[in-house]
C-alpha cells in the first residue's frame, strides 16, 4: 500500500532540512542535528534497500506559489489566481515522501522518523496505486 508522508513546517528563513531553520530547531545542539542527520541517512538507506522508498521532494517557499481557485461567479475555464501561500497558517507543506509498505504499522514506523522540532508529519494513505490498494 502506498502512503504519503507530508512534512509541515514553518522554517524562517525557508530552507531544508527544515529543522535547521525553525525556532525549535535552533534550540537543538549541533550534536543533536548531526545524530538526526545520521539517523535520517540510515533510514533512507534502509527504505531504498527494501524497496519501500518511492519518491520524495522538498518544496520551495510557499510565498513563491500560485493558488488557483473557483468562485460562484466563475465560468468554465476561468479560475481565480492569487499568490501563495495557500492558507493563512503558520505551518506550510515543506515536502513529502511516498513510500510503499506491506502494512500500515510499517508506514507509521517510517513516518515517525520524520517528526522534528518546529514541525508536524502527516501520514496519509494514497487513494490510487496498485489495484489491491
Amino acid at each position: 500500500m502506498k502512503y504519503v508522508i507530508l512534512i509541515h513546517s514553518n522554517p524562517q528563513p525557508w530552507g531544508h532540512p527544515t529543522d535547521r531553520f525553525t525556532d525549535e530547531g535552533h534550540q537543538q545542539s549541533e550534536e543533536w542535528h548531526a545524530e538526526t542527520g545520521r539517523s535520517f541517512d540510515a533510514l533512507m538507506e534502509e527504505i531504498n534497500a527494501s524497496g519501500e522508498f518511492v519518491t520524495a521532494m522538498a518544496l520551495a517557499d510557499p510565498a513563491s506559489s500560485s493558488v488557483y481557485g473557483w468562485s460562484a461567479d466563475s465560468r468554465p475555464g476561468e479560475h481565480l489566481r492569487t499568490d501563495g501561500p495557500y492558507a493563512e497558517t503558520k505551518e506550510q507543506l515543506a515536502g513529502f515522501f511516498v513510500i510503499d509498505t506491506e502494512t500500515r504499522e510499517r508506514a507509521e514506523e517510517i513516518a515517525a522518523h520524520f517528526a522534528q522540532p518546529g514541525g508536524h508529519v502527516e501520514l496519509r494513505p494514497s487513494m490510487w496505486g496498485d489495484p489491491e490498494d
